[in-house]
């Protein structure tokens, strides 16, 4: 079975899906390797690298693509320009594709039916459930520390302020408000960096349990008043809510966001669209030059008025849509991604390189489309 791993062309993308070390895991299963030439050149590994681990290299992705029985991708499939051809028109047909396709989102939903069409088992990162047997398998989790610490540091960039409190000889400077809400992996360490940075913290989730966490960094939780039989669910997740609640979720954030400079948006539901949170009404009454980073684009995102891939100005308000924000520290995210991904393709074929296993619940949880057939719930529920 021919494994292929592609270069990222997704705008500034600069992670890989395979390491030379992976590279000679898969080997060292009976599976073969082959590398687009250049792959691996956003992370500063070479294709000699890969060629020592044991793979060969592709200079015709188209090519590599068309023979390949296994994709392996960091983001999901988007149009080449060079070959004037979207990815999935080059898949073979009948062939496996792993990669975070964020599936349920609206924008992927056309690219979820051209996969459906070819009969590609389509499987996401962004849908492996969070049981102990499937920790080192967690993309997600993974990408989401990295994403919590950089959206700080890209609001701090953005921010026409200090985050610090300063003392100079003519006054005190405030410290920076910001807002975290959703307090996942994401929320937690946006929550820990923006502390570092001197911030002070205010928090919003709807499970009580996130809530204690984020108090125990020291994040200024705001109550919201919700049973939380209709707040959490299986695994500790949070559980889509219906309007009435929605709205009443945005009208108690609306009460803070008059003195906020900074919004880190990450509140989700697995394998389904992002709730809106954040109203264009809303991002209108924030202060000129704060800063929205709505790190829940991939499936949405949170807020009314965010545009994917983009960093725009919105009623003075910079609000960022930047949908690879692990790329942007793509050394670490490649070499977590990497290792995450080996571990699941080993966990996919454990009956044999040529039998994916269905029946485990790690798959199922993550397979999204399957003899031209879409089954991710998810996906489903966002199509109707």
């Amino acid at each position: 079975m021919l494994i292929a791993i592609p270069k990222e062309i997704l705008s500034e993308e600069k992670r890989v899906a395979a390491t030379p070390e992976t590279v000679k895991k898969y080997i060292a299963l009976g599976f073969t390797v082959v590398v687009e030439a250049g792959a691996g050149e956003g992370v500063m590994i070479t294709d000699d690298d890969y060629r020592n681990a044991g793979a060969t290299i592709a200079n015709d992705v188209e090519k590599m693509f068309a023979e390949a029985d296994l994709v392996l991708k960091v983001k999901q499939p988007v149009f080449n320009e060079h070959k004037k051809k979207h990815e999935v028109e080059m898949l073979r047909r009948d062939s496996i594709l792993i990669t975070f396709l964020h599936p349920a989102a609206p924008s992927s939903h056309q690219m979820v039916r051209d996969l459906q069409e070819k009969n590609i088992t389509a499987l996401t990162m962004d849908g492996i459930p969070r049981i102990s047997r499937a920790q080192r398998m967690d993309a997600l989790s993974s990408m989401s520390a990295i994403t919590g610490y950089k959206s700080v540091i890209m609001a701090a960039n953005q921010l026409p302020k200090f985050i610090p409190m300063i003392g100079t000889a003519i006054g005190t400077i405030k410290p920076a408000n910001f807002l975290v809400i959703g307090i996942g992996v994401v929320g937690l360490q946006a929550i820990a960096t923006a502390k570092r940075l001197g911030a002070v913290v205010k928090t919003l989730d709807i499970r009580k349990n996130a809530s204690v966490e984020a108090d125990s960094l020291g994040g200024k939780v705001i109550d919201f008043d919700i049973p939380q039989e209709l707040a959490a669910g299986s695994g500790g997740y949070a559980k889509p809510l219906d309007e009435s609640w929605l709205q009443k979720e945005r009208t108690l954030i609306s009460s803070h966001l008059a003195d906020i400079d900074v919004v880190i948006l990450s509140a989700l539901v697995p394998g389904e669209v992002a709730p809106i949170l954040i109203t264009d009404e809303m991002v209108a009454a924030m202060k000129p030059g704060s800063v929205i980073i709505d790190v829940s684009i991939d499936q949405g995102g949170n807020c009314q008025v965010t545009e994917p891939g983009k960093f725009v100005q919105i009623h003075e308000v910079h609000v960022c849509g930047i949908q690879n924000i692990p790329g942007r520290m793509a050394v670490h995210a490649s070499w977590l991604y990497a290792n995450n991904l080996y571990y699941y393709v080993e966990n996919l074929f454990k009956k044999g390189k040529d039998t994916l296993d269905f029946d485990d619940e790690i798959v199922k949880g993550s397979l999204v489309t399957h003899q031209t057939k879409i089954v991710h719930e998810g996906t489903l529920k966002a199509m109707k």
